[in-house]
C-alpha cells in the first residue's frame, strides 16, 4: 500500500507538471510577435489621447518599456526609475538615478506626462506606484529646506522675495495612490527625512530647482503617471479590420525576449506595413527591417551586430513541436531613446548626439551613434568590445580598450581603467578634446568618465593632473558627488552597480599606490 501510494503520488506530480507546462506554452502562443505590436499600437493610441488632454504638457518615456508606447517624434525626454525602488520592503531613493532633468523640465513648462506600463496586472508599475512619489517628496523636501535655510540666512535672490515667503506652507508630504496601505506609507514616509539628507550631501544642484518658474493654472507642478496597458492580466480576444489578434497588457516590457531585434524607433518608423500585414507576415517583415537597418548601419559605420533568433524547444509531454513567436535574442539591438538635451550636448548633421561634460573637454556618447559626429573630437577613448570605430591618424590619439559589462566579466573595466585614465590624462595635459563611448553611451562609458573625473579633476571640476586626488581621502560619497556632476549633463546616464564598485576599487588601488 505504501508502494501504491508513492506511486500515485508520483503520478499526479507528473500530471502537475504537464498541466502547468501545457499552461506556460499556451502562454506563448497567445504571445505572437503580431500579438505584442497589435497590443503595443493599441495602448499607445490610449496614450495619445491623454496626451491630447494636456497638450502644454511634454510627455517623456520612463526607459525602456515607455519608449514603445509613443512616437519617437511625440517624446519631450526620457527618465529612468526602477520599479525595484518601489517594491514593499525594499523603498530607497537612487542618487545614480536622480533624473534631474524631469524635475526641470517639469518645473519650465507646469508639469510633464510620464508614459509607462507592467506586465504584472497591476493598474500600474511600482515604478509609478511607489518610486516617482517617493522622488517628488524627496526633492519637494529638500526644495523647502533650501528655501527655508535662504530666508534665515538673508540671502533670497532678488525679486524672489515673495515666492520665497511660501516656502514654511510648502507640501513636502508624501502622494502615495489609496490602494496603497496606510502601513506602507508610514513606513515610507519614515524614510524620507534619511533620504533627503543622502541628496542634499550628493551635491545635486537644489538651488537650481527652486528657482524654476512658478505657472499659474495650479499651484503645484503636476507629474502625471500613464500605464498604457488595461490592468486586466488575462489576455482577450480583439478584432481590428481583416485580423484577429490577442491584446497583451504591458507588451512593450521585456523587448529582448520578443521584438527579435525591432526597436520602438523601428517600429513606428514601419507601424503601418507591420500591422496591415497581419500575423502571418509579420516575422518577415520584422526581420527584414531589422537586417537592412542593420546594413545601413553598418555601411555607416555604425555598430550592428546581427540579430540570430533562436526558438525555444518543446517540452516532451504530449504537446506537438511548437515553432512560434517566443523567442531569445542572442544579441540584443539596443533601442535610440529620445532625451532632452541641455546647452552642452552637441547634434551632429545626422542627429546623432554626445554629451559634453561641462568645460571638462570630456563627452561621453554611444557607438551606435557617434559615427557623425567624430571629426570634431581630438581624440577617442572607445570601450565598445563589439564596434570599431575609425582610428585618428595618430595611436596617441585613438584607444581601443574591449570593455565588457560585470555580468560577462567581474572585473573587465577594473583591468582597462589604469590604461583609460592614462590616455585622458596624457590628452587632457594637451587640451584635447576627448570622446569616450560604449555601446550604448549609458554604462561603460560614464564609468570611465567618473573614473578620470575623480582621479584628475578638482572638487571644483577643474582638471589639475590629479594633485586634488593625492590630497583627498576616497570615499563612496565624494564618488557619488562626481557621478551626480556627470548625470548632470549626461541625462541619460544609467550606470550598472557592478561596473560603479569597479570604478571604487580602481580609486582605493590608486590611492593605496600613492607614496605617503
Amino acid at each position: 500500500p505504501m508502494a501504491a501510494a508513492a506511486g500515485s503520488e508520483h503520478a499526479a506530480e507528473e500530471g502537475t507538471l504537464s498541466i502547468y507546462k501545457a499552461a506556460r506554452r499556451i502562454k506563448r502562443r497567445e504571445s505572437t510577435l503580431y500579438n505584442a505590436l497589435r497590443s503595443v499600437a493599441d495602448d499607445a493610441a490610449f496614450v495619445a489621447e491623454i496626451a491630447a488632454l494636456w497638450p502644454a504638457l511634454p510627455l517623456v518615456a520612463n526607459l525602456r518599456c515607455g519608449l514603445w508606447y509613443a512616437q519617437p517624434r511625440s517624446l519631450a525626454a526620457t527618465c529612468y526609475f526602477k520599479s525595484t525602488d518601489g517594491h514593499a520592503g525594499n523603498w530607497g531613493f537612487s542618487t545614480a538615478r536622480l533624473n534631474l532633468h524631469l524635475a526641470l523640465l517639469a518645473g519650465e513648462r507646469g508639469g510633464c506626462i510620464i508614459v509607462d506600463s507592467t506586465r504584472k496586472g497591476k493598474r500600474f508599475p511600482d515604478s509609478m506606484a511607489k518610486t516617482i512619489p517617493i522622488w517628488c517628496c524627496v526633492l519637494n523636501r529638500a526644495i523647502q529646506r533650501h528655501r527655508l535655510r535662504a530666508i534665515n540666512q538673508a540671502v533670497v535672490p532678488n525679486g524672489d522675495a515673495e515666492e520665497y515667503s511660501g516656502s514654511s506652507n510648502w507640501d513636502s508630504s508624501v502622494h502615495l495612490p489609496v490602494w496603497v496601505l496606510e502601513t506602507e506609507k508610514n513606513a515610507i514616509e519614515g524614510h524620507i527625512e534619511e533620504w533627503a539628507d543622502l541628496f542634499e550631501s550628493c551635491g545635486a544642484d537644489i538651488h537650481s530647482l527652486a528657482l524654476v518658474p512658478d505657472h499659474q493654472l495650479w499651484d503645484f507642478t503636476p507629474i502625471i503617471l500613464v500605464s498604457a496597458s488595461a490592468s486586466g492580466a488575462v489576455a482577450t480576444q480583439r478584432t481590428a479590420s481583416e485580423f484577429s489578434w490577442r491584446y497583451i497588457p504591458g507588451a512593450g516590457d521585456d523587448e529582448e525576449s520578443w521584438a527579435r531585434g525591432l526597436t520602438p524607433t523601428l517600429f513606428w518608423k514601419h507601424s503601418y506595413d507591420l500591422l496591415d500585414g497581419g500575423p502571418d507576415l509579420c516575422n518577415q517583415l520584422v526581420a527584414d527591417i531589422v537586417e537592412k537597418d542593420r546594413v545601413y548601419r553598418a555601411q555607416r559605420g555604425e555598430h550592428s551586430p546581427q540579430v540570430i533568433v533562436k526558438h525555444v524547444k518543446c517540452s516532451r509531454h504530449g504537446l506537438e513541436p511548437y515553432t512560434g513567436d517566443h523567442t531569445i535574442i542572442a544579441q540584443p539591438m539596443n533601442s535610440n531613446p529620445s532625451t532632452i538635451a541641455p546647452a552642452n550636448t552637441q547634434y551632429s548633421n545626422g542627429g546623432h548626439v554626445v554629451f559634453w561634460i561641462g568645460t571638462s573637454n570630456l563627452a561621453v556618447g554611444s557607438t551606435m551613434q557617434v559615427a557623425d559626429g567624430l571629426a570634431d573630437m581630438d581624440c577617442i577613448l572607445n570601450c565598445d568590445s563589439t564596434s570599431r570605430l575609425p582610428p585618428s591618424s595618430s595611436e596617441d590619439s585613438y584607444l581601443e580598450l574591449p570593455i565588457v559589462g560585470s555580468k560577462d566579466e567581474r572585473f573587465s573595466l577594473l583591468n582597462n581603467l589604469p590604461k583609460a585614465v592614462s590616455f585622458a590624462k596624457k590628452n587632457l595635459i594637451a587640451r584635447r578634446k576627448m570622446l569616450l563611448c560604449c555601446q550604448n553611451g549609458e554604462d561603460i562609458s560614464i564609468c570611465v568618465a567618473l573614473a578620470i573625473i575623480t582621479r584628475l579633476f578638482s572638487d571644483t571640476g577643474c582638471f589639475d593632473c590629479g594633485e586634488s586626488f593625492m590630497r583627498r581621502d576616497v570615499t563612496k560619497l565624494e564618488m557619488r558627488k562626481r557621478l551626480v556632476f556627470i548625470c548632470k549633463y549626461a541625462v541619460n546616464a544609467r550606470p550598472s552597480r557592478g561596473n560603479l564598485r569597479q570604478v571604487y576599487g580602481f580609486l582605493c588601488n590608486e590611492k593605496e599606490q600613492l607614496p605617503c
